[in-house]
Order: C-alpha cells, then structure tokens, then sequence
C-alpha cells in the first residue's frame, strides 16, 4: 500500500481539491472508502468536482473532517470518473461497508440522480 495513504486509515472524509480552468482549487469534503491503493468518491455526475475532473484528472487529497477541517496532509493524485454500471456497483458496495445504513440511507434519497465512481490514484 503506499506510504501516503497510511494517512486515510479509520478516517472518515477527505477533502478532495480540484482544479478550475483558471487554475483555482476548489476543496470539497466528502465520503470515501479505499480499495488497496485506490480511493474512491461516490457522489452525483452533475457536481462540479465530475466537471472539473474531467477537464483536469489531478486533484490533491487529505484526510479531514466533515466540515473539511484538515486532519493530515495534502498529497497528489490523479483522479478519473467512471459512470459505468459495473464501477458504480462496485463503490455502492465499498461504501455501504465502509458507512452502513448511512450511506443506505443517503444512496436512497438521491437514487433519482445518477451517480459516478471517481477513482483517485496517489502519485
């Protein structure tokens, strides 16, 4: 497992910066679960941070609150979005692991929205 996700371990957010056009970072705090040296992002295809992504795959991480308060230190990535069925599927069930009925809970209030797996692999 790499070195820098150690960091992420029995947390519960992280903060994901992405990146505008222009360049300005954008910090968003939100649910993960890591897969080996993997950590994937559950959220809605329509959110900026999906929009920003796929303009621009890299993206900086640290581990946080759920206000975004830091709790580590920022480290690189890069980060990709997959829609597929199969990618979804895959981090619903990361998540429900990692929050239980939480993330249930939250899934069943947003299923009318489509959601998208964001992969984010560390530098």
């Amino acid at each position: 497992m790499n070195l820098r996700l150690n960091q992420f371990k029995k947390r519960q957010y992280l903060n994901i910066e992405t990146f505008r056009q222009n360049g300005e970072g954008i910090k968003t705090p939100v649910w993960f679960a890591q897969d080996g040296d993997t950590v994937h992002v559950w959220t809605q295809a329509s959110s900026g941070k999906v929009k920003r992504i796929c303009h621009n795959g890299a993206v900086r991480i640290m581990p946080c609150t759920m206000s975004g308060e830091p709790l580590g230190d920022w480290v690189p990535a890069q980060a990709r979005a997959d829609d597929s069925p199969e990618a979804v599927q895959a981090v619903k069930k990361l998540m429900t692991r990692k929050y239980g009925l939480l993330f249930q809970i939250f899934d069943f209030l947003n299923r009318k929205s489509k959601a998208v797996d964001l992969r984010i692999t560390v530098l």
